[in-house]
């Protein structure tokens, strides 16, 4: 494990014109369960078909159709739950909330209020290295997703499409724990790392299969304490709730904007309301959606169409048994077994198939630093340049580890194996058989070397009196002896043979 230190969250502090006020922020979480077929029946779920082609009878809210509940969407809420060190409830039950959207036909969604799958849990909060902060979880809830009302493709009318009606989801639901924008933002960007190792949500925010309900609130210094130590919210502020938020950006902009909005209305002696809001990006601004409903307000009761739900523990724990190697474990292990720094390891376990093709760069090089080196610098440097996926690197594990292996054996140098990396990565092919092709093959032949050095030495008397007064431009020589082999020396010997000639 890594040697952590579980930090104190410090809040963000924002002046007002009275007081400075600290930030209290609790987020809500609904993350698309990675599923061929939806919650309650077998349409599909793929992103991007044509509109209202994706829709069951039961979606569509038909006359007499019942719900049937997807025994692999539980099995996908039961591994999240488990990858978040979560209880997991051998009961659950669902409820029906009841409100009113054009694009949800039931006129209530299926949710778990009373008795949700999932009880407490917990993530861990990198913020910088070797410094985390734990977030509690308070549940994970499976839900319905309503459908789609698109506004702009009419000027007097809108439409519906409920392909996404009755989409799994599950609500990811934590304490009141984090302390301002920032940590926001690491707290989703580690929900969204952990899902995708557990391939229980892809994460992709822009399509919307993971976005945010962000809770905020205002309080004065010493007031969280309170409430931590007596858990009654009634010493925070009260809250409002940003919704539907896609954006990690936008996430920390939202929050620092509501939270000035908060200030100015409590120092000017006002009372800040609590409802739902929506972050204008363009403006800066949020602005009231509605007035925050309580649970009263969706008259929630059991749903009379679903059993409650019962999964025995062997089951559980037989999905507990095929977890995959999850971020924080995976990283120890990186600085544990390679040597790497923890930098070095988060940054290559950021995805699972960074993580993978580092691996087998590594074992098969035989050096995990030298292909934490290149994986990060070269491939991902040219990747991102480029705005290229490690999905679409055209450069292979094998490939890589192949150039390292020239490295090691002293084949090439290492400004030899930027080109040869160039060539790889542009033309393909193998890096063994290029750099035999190509004559690439860098000169380790003393003798040669040694009457390079001896050439640049006897056309250059006035630069060996400064070199032998200052040893420091000893490097002159050396790159003037590369410059004439094109590079292929071994930099090495260069180095030894210039300053022992330097001393004659």
């Amino acid at each position: 494990m890594l040697d952590l230190t579980f930090d104190t969250p410090t809040p963000k502090t924002i002046a007002g014109a009275k007081y400075d006020w600290e930030l209290v922020i609790g987020m809500e979480v609904h993350a698309q369960v990675a599923s061929k077929a939806k919650l309650f029946s077998g349409a599909s779920t793929k992103f991007g078909a044509e509109p209202n082609s994706n829709v069951a009878f039961v979606d569509a809210a038909m006359p007499g159709m019942l719900p049937v509940i997807n025994e692999f969407c539980v099995e996908q809420a039961v591994r999240t739950g488990l990858g978040l060190k979560a209880e997991i409830h051998l009961k659950s039950a669902f409820d029906r909330k009841n409100y009113f959207y054009p694009d949800l036909p039931q006129g209530y969604q299926i949710s778990q209020l009373y008795h949700p799958i999932v009880g407490e849990g917990e993530v861990i909060v990198d913020m910088e290295p070797g410094i985390a902060r734990r977030v509690r979880i308070e549940r994970i809830h499976i839900e319905q997703d309503a459908g789609k009302s698109i506004h702009d493709m009419d000027p007097n009318m809108s439409f519906v499409d409920l392909n996404r009606t009755g989409v799994a989801l599950m609500e990811i639901v934590s304490c009141p724990d984090i302390r301002g924008p920032e940590e926001a933002a690491a707290y989703i960007a580690k929900i969204r790392q952990i899902l995708r190792y557990l391939g229980t949500c892809d994460g992709n925010m822009q399509n919307g299969n993971l976005r945010a309900d962000v809770n905020v609130s205002i309080c004065r210094a010493g007031q969280y304490e309170k409430y931590m130590e007596t858990q009654d919210f009634s010493h925070l502020g009260t809250r409002c709730e940003i919704k539907n938020m896609n954006s990690m950006r936008f996430i920390q902009q939202a929050i620092d904007v509501e939270a000035r909005r908060q200030i100015a209305i409590v120092e000017a002696g006002g009372e800040v309301h609590q409802e739902t809001r929506l972050y204008d990006p363009d403006k800066g601004e949020t602005r009231s959606m509605r007035s925050k409903e309580e649970a009263h307000d969706y008259r929630y009761f059991p749903c009379p169409d679903l059993l409650p739900l019962e999964i025995e523990q062997e089951w559980v724990d037989d999905i507990a048994k095929t977890l995959p190697e999850l971020p924080d474990e995976k990283k120890a292990r990186f600085v544990g077994d390679y040597g790497l720094s923890e930098y070095d390891a988060s940054v290559l376990t950021a995805e699972v198939i960074s993580a993978d093709f580092f691996e087998k760069v590594a074992s098969t090089a035989g050096d995990g630093k030298l292909a934490a080196n290149w994986v990060i610098n070269e491939l991902f440097g040219r990747l991102k340049k480029e705005d290229h996926s490690i999905e679409d690197s055209p450069v292979s594990p094998a490939q890589l580890a192949g150039i390292i292996k020239l490295i090691k054996s002293d084949t090439i140098s290492g400004k030899i194996a930027k080109d040869l990396f160039e060539i790889v990565y542009t033309e393909g092919g193998d890096p063994d058989a290029i750099v035999e092709a190509r004559g690439m093959k860098q000169v380790t032949d003393t003798g040669a070397i040694e009457a390079a050095v001896d050439e640049i030495i006897a056309a250059n008397p006035a630069q060996v009196e400064k070199a032998k007064a200052n040893p420091k431009l000893a490097g002159w020589f050396v790159g003037q002896v590369m410059k004439a082999t094109g590079g292929k020396a071994n930099p090495k010997a260069v180095n030894q043979i210039v300053a022992q000639k330097l001393k004659d």
